[in-house]
């Protein structure tokens, strides 16, 4: 299959790119950052550039994992969060629906699923755990971040709803370094606090890069 991957220079796009290949698939990776991952050098904003990317290769599925993400929100404006993870998501579901693309997968993150209120909850020192799934409504974002991957999964789930795009989400947990974890001390910390952290909070990028390949097996089923 040919697939095309956005955000292909980023954490994920590093693991997932040569994992896709394993497995005998075309990987055609886009990414506004050059990489040993990336084939298309360009960002998901420009159209002209998702749709010749899409038609010139084939492209007959694709993993949406490109973003803005949180710790851009101190460096980037919210026009830029906008314009990557709403328009550009757009662009490649209007793209993907000209090319009769067969199987779409949208990366989201859990954090568009914490309030402030769950936040202040933790940061008060809560007695018990907020148990967080699907079923988790309302959705109240905190900041652009989790507001415009929440927009992104809105169009997901229109484009699927008015041309039966097969698309799944997959709300991910982190899985890479950020600033902030520096407040936890893991990378100093004992094989017990950095278990602990990947029970409560954590992913390990290899598991985000597996889930991605069964997504894309499975998304025409589910």
């Amino acid at each position: 299959m040919n697939i095309l991957v956005t955000g292909s220079s980023g954490w994920l796009g590093q693991h997932l790119v040569p994992r896709l290949r394993r497995d005998g698939h075309t990987v055609v990776g886009l990414d506004p950052e050059p990489g040993a991952t990336t084939t298309v050098v360009g960002s998901v904003v420009d159209r002209a550039l998702v749709r010749s990317t899409i038609r010139e290769h084939g492209i007959g599925a694709i993993v949406h994992a490109a973003a803005r993400h949180k710790p851009h929100i101190e460096t980037h404006d919210n026009s830029e969060f906008v314009a990557v993870n709403v328009q550009g998501t757009l662009n490649l579901l209007e793209e993907a629906i000209e090319a009769k693309v067969d199987r779409f997968v949208f990366t989201s993150t859990t954090s568009l699923m914490i309030s402030q209120k769950i936040r202040d909850g933790k940061a008060g020192g809560a007695k018990e755990a907020v148990w967080i799934d699907e079923t988790l409504s309302p959705l109240q974002p905190r900041n652009i971040y989790g507001v415009t991957k929440l927009a992104a999964e809105e169009l997901c789930r229109l484009f699927h709803q008015l041309h039966k795009l097969p698309i799944l989400i997959l709300r991910t947990s982190r899985f890479f370094p950020q600033e902030d974890d520096m407040a936890h001390a893991i990378a100093q910390s004992g094989e017990n606090t950095k278990a602990n952290e990947f029970l409560f909070r954590r992913l390990t990028v290899e598991d985000a890069a597996e889930a991605h390949v069964v997504a894309i097996a499975r998304a025409p089923v589910l």
